[in-house]
Formats: C-alpha cells, structure tokens, sequence
C-alpha cells in the first residue's frame, strides 16, 4: 500500500467462492484487509462488524442485487466507495451503478490488474481531496477572526469587496495585520487560483523600483544580465498587494498611476507594451491625505486606489479579543516549536489584557512566541511575561506609579 493512502478495509460479495478467495489473497497481498461475503445478508452483518472503505460487490447475488446493496450503503454511509463487478452483458446496469454512487465499475471475467489500476485511481482521488480539505482547513485556522464589533466591520467589509475587482486601501498602524487582511481578500475573490505578490515599497530602492515594478530587458542598465519579469507580471490574473504605498518617490507613483489606468506595462529597455490583469491592494500606516497635501503623494493617484478602503482598528480598542488571538498564537507557538503549552493562567491573561500594546497583533504573536520558548511549566503565568518581556514590566510600573 503507497504512503497516504486512505483506503485500508475492502469488503468483497461474490457468491463465486473461489473468486472471492484469489481476490483476498491478491489485494491482502498489496496492503489491503480484505473480507468476503457470498450474499447481501452476509455483507451487512461484516459490515456491521467493521465499516469498509471500499465494497467490491457482484451484480447479481443470490438475495438482492449489488445495486440495491449500493444505495443503502451510501444512505448509511455516503463516504463508502463501490466498485461493481458485472458480465459483458450488464453494461446498461453498469452504468445505473455509477448513476447511484459508484466509483466505477469492472467487467467478468476478471483482470486483477485492472481493478488494483481502479482502485489506485480512487485512492489518488481521496488522497487529493483530502490535501485540498487539509489545505482549506490550514487556511482557515490561519485567518483568526476577532469577535469585537470593529473586526467584525472588517470582515463583512472582507466580504463584500473581495468578489469584484475594486482597488482596496487598508488603512491601518504598524502591526495590526493588514498583509493579512488584504490576503484574505485576495483568497475570498475569484482570484483566488491565482498568484497573490506582497512588496515591501519602504525597502525598495528609488533607483531600482521600476524595474522592480515592471521588469527589464536583459542589458538595459548595468546589472541587468538576465530578463526579469517584474510584479505586475507576475501577478497576471491574481492580486498585487502594495504594503507601505506612501514610500514610493513621486516618479513611480507617476509610472504606477499610468500602469493602473491603461492596464500595460513596459519593461525598462523594452520597445513594447504588455498588457495585464492585476487587482491592486494598498495599505499603509501613514495618513496619506496628509501627505498629497504636503505634496509627497500624488492626489490622482491616491483616488485611483482608494476605491474601496478598510480602516483595521489597533489591539487595544479590541481588548476582549486578545485572549482568542493569544491561544491563536499559543497553538501555532506549539506547531512551530514542538512544544506543548495547554494555555494560560487566568492572570496571564489578565495581564495580557490589560497592556497597551503599540506593536498591536504583531506585537502580541511575538511576546506569546519567546515565552512558549522559554517556559518549562505547561501553562504560562504572569510572573513569566514581567521578567522575560521588559516591555510588560516597565508599562506596569509606570502604571503603579500613576495610581
């Protein structure tokens, strides 16, 4: 049997004894735990003993038809596989299986060969569901979902923009999970399949930001030995996430504007346009109105990409939701690390709530990580976040001299 496989118990009915017994010998010599029944009653009392993943069942049985067998099994049971065995003769009531759930179906006589490829086959079917499943679930696990009032804006907001193809600015401090919000768009949208590319725009260079942006043509300036794509094509189809926009210098957010207005780019060298097909996503923490105002950001360009915005509120105006995000954490904290911290002490919770916390989720996610580190008890307790987070003492001795 091939690693990962789902499939381990098959149930075979034939009342050809003999043919029931190579079929057992055969697969139990490929990894399966095979049983057999000779009727529709037997197969029922096997399976009330042990569920089977797969039942390979004749047609034609002596009490009732496989068929019957099949839609009552997937009544009880609709995650049970079937593979019908059935004469030459019986393609039309083949093809009624397959109508009433079966996986596939194999003609008499028997090539073993050809039902060990179909049951191969379902097993790559089950196994890929399952990755897609486990995919999905991991996810989902990653977007915690805060419970206060001002997330729950948030995500409604999620989800009414991510579907279309508006420009979205997410407004919003250093740490509050914007790259976050903005990837759940991008995975809510019908881009989805396709890929999402975050930039850094305060740790790109003014000199090399267009060919950053755009690509470039192998030889088009010194340094330039190979051809390079750029982010705007390697976001074809899916989402450009631009993180800190308010750093660019006033030529990109120039080239940048043109770009999202015509829908083309042109690589530095290059004689040619191409054309793409990219939803921008923005955000920044700095109050970008202010900053057209004072000329470092152009106002055209700051309408083009402001068509829908979402304000992500700070961790201390959401504070009943820090327990939730602390255990979020706690468990990745323990994946991460092999570790195995059940939780926390009510006053390690307290005095997480109770802090300002300025560096917000990403502050928050840190300070869980070094104590999951660096504790031997299996529930973390206040005493451990005041001597190992400097932060946490000072904010609390500050606070004991105010009262």
């Amino acid at each position: 049997m091939t690693n990962g496989n789902t499939m381990k118990n098959i149930l075979v009915i034939d009342d050809d004894l003999t043919l029931g017994l190579m079929l057992k010998t055969w697969l139990g010599k490929k990894g399966f735990e095979v049983q057999n029944s000779i009727s529709i009653a037997d197969a029922r009392k096997a399976t009330e003993q042990c569920r089977p993943d797969l039942v390979i069942s004749d047609l034609r049985l002596p009490d009732a038809s496989g068929i019957s067998f099949l839609k009552e099994m997937k009544g009880q049971d609709p995650d049970v596989a079937f593979i019908m065995m059935t004469s030459y003769a019986d393609i039309q009531s083949a093809v009624e299986c397959i109508r009433s759930g079966a996986y596939d179906y194999v003609s008499k006589p028997l090539n073993p060969d050809e039902l060990l490829g179909k049951i191969q086959s379902l097993i790559a079917i089950q196994n890929s569901v399952a990755a897609v499943s486990s995919s999905k679930a991991e996810k989902s696990s990653a977007y915690i979902r805060g419970n206060s009032l001002e997330y729950q804006k948030v995500y409604d907001y999620v989800d009414l923009v991510a579907p279309t193809n508006l420009a979205v600015f997410i407004q919003g401090d250093s740490g509050v999970g914007k790259e976050h919000i903005a990837h759940m768009i991008h995975d809510k949208s019908l881009r989805a399949s396709k890929p999402f590319i975050p930039v850094d725009c305060g740790a790109m260079s003014s000199e090399l930001s267009a060919s950053e942006f755009f690509g470039h043509i192998r030889g088009s300036f010194t340094g330039a030995i190979n051809n390079k794509k750029g982010h705007f094509l390697e976001a074809e189809g899916g989402t450009l996430f631009l993180d800190e926009i308010g750093n660019l210098s006033l030529d990109i957010q120039m080239q940048l504007l043109r770009v999202l207005q015509e829908k083309k780019v042109k690589p530095v060298g290059a004689t040619k346009e191409i054309k793409v097909d990219v939803r921008i996503v923005v955000a920044t923490n700095e109050d970008l109105k202010e900053a057209v105002s004072k000329g470092r950001f152009r106002n055209d360009l700051y309408h083009r990409i402001n068509e829908f915005r979402i304000d992500v509120p700070n961790l201390s105006d959401c504070k009943d939701d820090i327990p939730l995000f602390a255990h979020h954490f706690l468990e990745k904290a323990n994946q991460d690390m092999n570790k195995k911290v059940v939780g926390f002490e009510e006053d390690a919770l307290k005095c997480l709530t109770s802090y300002c916390w300025p560096g917000n989720l990403r502050e928050l996610r840190n300070v869980v990580y070094r104590i999951v580190l660096i504790t031997k008890l299996n529930k973390i307790i206040s005493q451990l976040i005041l001597e190992n987070i400097p932060e946490f003492a000072d904010f609390f001795k500050a606070d004991s001299s105010k009262k």
